[in-house]
């Protein structure tokens, strides 16, 4: 969803514009209304999708979808192939061409980050868009081999695809390199903020000037730290150019 899905909602935005300058097949999107600025293939909305910003409120959603979700069923009724991107098939579809992206599988590996009522509904929708799913796709070799053994997974039917990365954007450049490091996550558990600044008031001991640079994270922060708040993506791209380094830091 449209400001909380992270990494998620930049793979999904990021596959549409890629496939639309390269694709080479006639492709649709369908799309909930609060994600209707979603730009680079022909999008149709689907209002009976009840989408919500809210963990709560994108897990009812979701549910109603999955139970009454003939009528997005029949918009799917000549499609040759059909690819969910965000780690769950809703509605469930019987379907020999389906293709469910999953990019991890955390709640098995680290459940303590999750509600109850989150664990249950993840473990049981992620289990039936695995199963459903002639092709699982995922962005590395080690999400791959967490798909396979905690969900049972033929390796076969799992394919890691690695993260593109837009050369138009992220090339080098003659921009002096700032006296800062960048890290751009939201402040979930899984992101490991607190270990990222203990690491880092270890190399403040050694190097004082440096600076850490925060976006989309609202917690507290130690001395050193900047927080830029949520920022878009022409706001972001000069701090990546310009950081000496521009890290993932999760458990």
């Amino acid at each position: 969803m449209p400001g909380t899905s992270g990494g998620s909602e930049t793979y999904i935005r990021e596959l549409v514009r890629a496939l639309g300058r390269v694709g080479r097949f006639e492709y649709r999107i369908f799309l909930p209304s609060i994600a209707a600025d979603v730009d680079g293939l022909p999008a149709e909305l689907v209002p009976e999708y009840r989408a919500s910003r809210s963990t709560g409120g994108r897990i009812v959603g979701m549910t109603r979808a999955s139970i009454a979700g003939r009528s997005i069923k029949r918009r799917f009724a000549d499609l040759d192939v059909l690819h969910f991107p965000l780690s769950v098939m809703v509605p469930p579809v019987e379907s020999r061409s389906a293709a469910t992206t999953i990019l991890d599988v955390q709640h098995e590996l680290l459940p303590q980050f999750f509600s109850r009522a989150e664990l249950a509904y993840r473990r049981k929708v992620y289990g039936w868009s695995a199963r459903r799913s002639r092709l699982v796709l995922t962005i590395s070799r080690h999400a791959a081999g967490t798909l396979v053994e905690r969900l049972g997974l033929a390796e076969d039917r799992v394919r890691p695809i690695h993260l593109g990365i837009d050369h138009e954007v992220f090339r080098p450049g003659g921009e002096s390199r700032g006296e800062f490091l960048l890290y751009p996550a939201r402040g979930w558990p899984h992101k490991n903020h607190a270990r990222l600044f203990e690491a880092f008031a270890e190399l403040r001991r050694r190097h004082s000037g440096i600076e850490l640079v925060l976006t989309a994270y609202e917690g507290p922060a130690p001395e050193g730290v900047r927080l830029l708040g949520r920022v878009s993506r022409d706001e972001l791209e000069p701090w990546m150019s310009r950081s000496q380094l521009c890290e993932r830091f999760e458990e």
